[in-house]
C-alpha cells in the first residue's frame, strides 16, 4: 500500500475576518438562537473578535440581563444554544455567499499552503464545528483542510490549549511528530495572538479584521501581513516559520 506524504508541519487558520466576512449572517443566527433559548431579543452583542461562540453566548447573557443558573444549568443552556445556533445558521446557508464574501487572496493562499511539502492544515476558530464546516463549504474551501483535527468554539478549552490539542490530534492521526514551533497559526485578532503566545506557537497576524497591523505586532505576532492578497508573502511567512523549526 502506498503511503501518504510525510507530515511534519501544521498550519492552522482562523476563519472569520481572516478568510471570509460573513458577520451579517452570523449575527442574525446569534440573535435567533439567543431568542429561542432565552425568550428575549438579543439587544446587545459583545465584541466578537477572537472569542468563541460559547464566550459570546455567556457574555450576551450578561449584557442582556438574562439571569444565570448553576454551573450545570449553564452547561445545559449552552448545549441547547449550540444546537439552536447550528440550526439557525444552517437555515441561512444560502445567504453566506450573497451577504458574505471571501477576503482578498484567501482561496489562493489556503490552496498554495495546502500544497506545501509536509503540511497539513486545519482551522482554529471560535465558530462551532457545524457552522465552521458550512462556512468553508459555501466558499469552496473545505478540500484544503483536515477538519477532524481542528479546534472549534464549542470546546471548553481556551484557545491556547486548543492550539496544542490540534497539534496532538494531528500527530495521532498522521503518526508523526510535529513540533510546537513547526505549528503556525494565522488569525486577525489580538486575542488570537495571545493564545498563540500562551501555546508557544508562531503567530502570523493578518490585519484584515478589527486589529490593526500595529496592534497585532504589539500583541506579539511573529509576522504581520496586511491581508492575504500577496500569496507569495503568505507562503514565505509560513514556510520560513515552519521550515526552520522542522529542520532542526
Amino acid at each position: 500500500m502506498q503511503e501518504g506524504p510525510i507530515i511534519y508541519r501544521l498550519v492552522l487558520w482562523n476563519i472569520d475576518l481572516t478568510l471570509m466576512d460573513v458577520v451579517r449572517v452570523s449575527r442574525e443566527a446569534y440573535a435567533e438562537a439567543f431568542r429561542r433559548i432565552t425568550g428575549r431579543p438579543l439587544v446587545a452583542l459583545p465584541q466578537q473578535a477572537g472569542r468563541s461562540d460559547s464566550e459570546i453566548f455567556f457574555e450576551s447573557l450578561a449584557l442582556n440581563d438574562v439571569p444565570r443558573g448553576s454551573q450545570q444549568a449553564d452547561q445545559e443552556l449552552l448545549a441547547k444554544y449550540t444546537w439552536e445556533l447550528a440550526a439557525a445558521f444552517s437555515a441561512r446557508g444560502a445567504l453566506l455567499t450573497s451577504q458574505g464574501r471571501l477576503l482578498p487572496g484567501a482561496e489562493a493562499a489556503v490552496a498554495a499552503t495546502a500544497a506545501m511539502p509536509g503540511v497539513v492544515q486545519s482551522v482554529m476558530t471560535g465558530t462551532i464545528k457545524p457552522n465552521a464546516e458550512r462556512k468553508l463549504a459555501a466558499f469552496g474551501l473545505s478540500e484544503f483542510f483536515d477538519l477532524e483535527i481542528g479546534g472549534y468554539g464549542g470546546e471548553a478549552y481556551p484557545k491556547g490549549s486548543q492550539l496544542l490539542n490540534c497539534r496532538a490530534r494531528a500527530e495521532e492521526k498522521y503518526h508523526t511528530q510535529i513540533g510546537v514551533a513547526a505549528t503556525v497559526y494565522l488569525a486577525d485578532s489580538n486575542r488570537d495572538a495571545e493564545a498563540a503566545r500562551i501555546a508557544g506557537v508562531p503567530f502570523i497576524g493578518v490585519a484584515s479584521g478589527r486589529s490593526t497591523a500595529s496592534d497585532l505586532s504589539a500583541a506579539g505576532a511573529t509576522v504581520v501581513l496586511p491581508d492575504l492578497s500577496d500569496m507569495a508573502d503568505v507562503i514565505a511567512a509560513v514556510d520560513h516559520l515552519t521550515r526552520v523549526a522542522a529542520s532542526r
